[in-house]
């Protein structure tokens, strides 16, 4: 994991602990101001493949519902 995913997981472990409303008040303040809304995301060679896929699949009505999916994915555990 990249150094800037191990800091967000971090962030986000410490962020789940707290109790103070002001604190995260202001925390969120703080992460809301940043301009983090003008960074450009480089995607992987892989990540660009998959939503290829994906689009492929969308065109050729290769879809489920996420009811369905869901039921599948309770099923599946139930099998367990």
């Amino acid at each position: 994991m990249a150094t800037v995913d191990k800091i967000r997981s971090g962030l986000i472990d410490k962020i789940l602990t707290i109790r103070n409303k002001e604190f995260l008040m202001a925390l969120d303040n703080l992460i809301s101001s940043s301009s983090t809304d003008n960074e450009i995301v480089q995607l992987t060679t892989a990540q660009k493949e998959m939503l290829e896929m994906s689009e492929l699949d969308i065109q050729n009505g290769r879809l489920i519902s996420q009811e369905a999916m869901d039921k599948r994915n309770l099923e599946w555990l139930n099998g367990m």
